[in-house]
């Protein structure tokens, strides 16, 4: 007797298996977050947070972007001493404000660690110093995108290198709440009386000159470096444990 035809089977579905990430993309996101939690990071985030230095470069961006957008404007010098008629470009006195807000950054709340601390904290106060530079310099050049020519930039440049430099001199005397009392002690006297009776700037007002002008330059890069000589090789101020309350 022949066989029976066996019955035909169906192909059961399959169900599609579950993706899985590729290795590249499992790697990334532990890669971003082993880095945030990397212990040789911990004491520079920490370095830099507690002197709250991301609220005070949001606050200089703020500024920045006002600038920006009145950088074809000029502010008029005041005729205090002669009937003179010399204006200054916004995007050149702008960076008076940018310098104040980062040096209040100086403050340490960690003094007394700082003092103790079994490494030398000379070389990272140094390297928080050109990093604030550097940041100062990126907000000054902001207005370049509003159409500010380069001159103008140069000499934006030029004044926040020197009163950032007034800023940390004036940190490091009166304590970072003061950081502002040395950059305008010396833009009130440069607005006011800082343009002479033939309509040109004085000698000793290095931030009214044109960028031209290579003993204004000389004059901010010396300041510049005072204040970051007495900002990172002194010790912190004993007052800031007073400024902690």
């Amino acid at each position: 007797m022949p066989p029976a035809n066996p019955e035909p089977t169906t192909p059961s579905p399959t169900t599609p298996s579950p993706t899985t990430p590729s290795p590249t993309s499992r790697s990334e996101e532990p890669a971003r977050s082993g880095l945030l939690q990397d212990p040789r990071l911990a004491p520079v985030l920490a370095f830099v947070r507690c002197r709250g230095l991301p609220r005070a470069a949001a606050v200089a961006l703020l500024v920045a972007l006002a600038a920006t957008a009145f950088a074809g404007q000029r502010v008029a010098v005041p005729e205090f001493r002669y009937l003179v008629d010399f204006s200054v470009p916004v995007a050149e006195i702008v960076p008076l404000a940018h310098a104040v807000i980062l040096a209040t950054t100086l403050f340490s709340p960690m003094a007394d660690l700082e003092q103790t601390s079994a490494q030398p904290m000379s070389r990272h106060r140094a390297v928080y110093l050109i990093t604030l530079l550097a940041l100062a310099l990126g907000l000054t050049a902001l207005p370049l995108l509003a159409g500010a020519t380069s001159e103008v930039f140069v000499s934006a440049a030029r004044n926040v290198i020197g009163y950032l430099g007034l800023g940390m001199l004036s940190a490091r005397l009166f304590g970072s709440g003061l950081a502002w009392l040395l950059p305008l002690g010396m833009f009130g006297p440069t607005l006011l009386l800082g343009v002479g009776s033939d309509n040109t700037p004085e000698p000793w007002a290095w931030s009214l000159h044109p960028s031209t002008h290579t003993p204004a330059m000389i004059t901010a890069v010396l300041l510049w470096a005072a204040g970051a000589c007495a900002s990172a090789t002194a010790g912190p101020r004993q007052s800031e444990r007073a400024e902690q309350n």
